[in-house]
């Protein structure tokens, strides 16, 4: 069961990121592209996890790449928002 959740939050990234990026296409507002670019880091965090505790054995542990994934997402949106904000 917990599989079918990794798979379903890495496909609502992915899903989020595609939708924001394409609205980010239309109307050029930073705001959407900084979300998009947040949704992809999640995205790959989740397809991480999913591997990390599915995928590879346990004694193979994806821990920290995917905080970084994380943080990095989380940061490019920090970025965006201050950005945006001055």
């Amino acid at each position: 069961m917990a599989e079918a959740v990794y798979i379903l939050c890495a496909l609502t990234s992915v899903a989020c990121a595609v939708l924001l990026l394409r609205a980010w296409k239309r109307s050029q507002s930073r705001l959407l592209l900084w979300s998009g670019l947040c949704f992809v880091g999640m995205a790959v965090s989740n397809i991480l996890l999913f591997i990390d505790l599915v995928v590879l054995p346990t004694t193979i542990d994806l821990y920290l790449p995917r905080q970084l994934a994380t943080l990095a997402s989380a940061s490019v949106l920090l970025y965006g928002l201050i950005w945006d904000a001055s």
